[in-house]
């Protein structure tokens, strides 16, 4: 039976203790995400919208960073957005910036009403490379 293995980034905030959360689980050579949000350094939402979504991308490539993977090992995107008619057009930017080259990962977009807040969430699934 494969274990589970808690992956956390460096710096790692309060927020996973506190709500009893691992920031990612290794199973296998799978990982699997948490949602990661646009906070600022005192874990409260950034307040300009493009920032945030930077940030949660940030938070993001840390998490994958401690499981030794990049972009480039995602498999699958879920993404949770408050406003999804008036925020697509600011994500897709900073989405085609970090994913700007085929394949894609899959990619599923669902529109939430509450966040904690926040404005955007971004959740993945990432096979873990076998150097790792």
């Amino acid at each position: 039976m494969t274990q589970r293995e808690a992956i956390y980034p460096a710096n790692r905030h309060a927020l996973y203790q506190a709500h009893g959360y691992s920031a990612a689980i290794r199973s296998g050579d799978l990982l699997f995400v948490s949602g990661q949000v646009g906070s600022q350094s005192d874990g409260t939402p950034e307040p300009d919208f493009e920032r945030q979504v930077e940030l949660a991308f940030d938070n993001l490539k840390a998490t994958l960073k401690a499981a030794s993977c990049t972009f480039d090992d995602i498999i699958d995107v879920t993404t949770f957005h408050t406003d999804p008619e008036n925020q697509f057009a600011t994500i897709m930017g900073v989405k085609n910036k970090i994913f700007s080259n085929p394949p894609y990962p899959n990619w599923t977009a669902i529109g939430v009403n509450w966040l904690a807040g926040f404005d955007f969430e971004i959740k993945v699934i990432a096979r873990i490379p076998e150097a790792a």
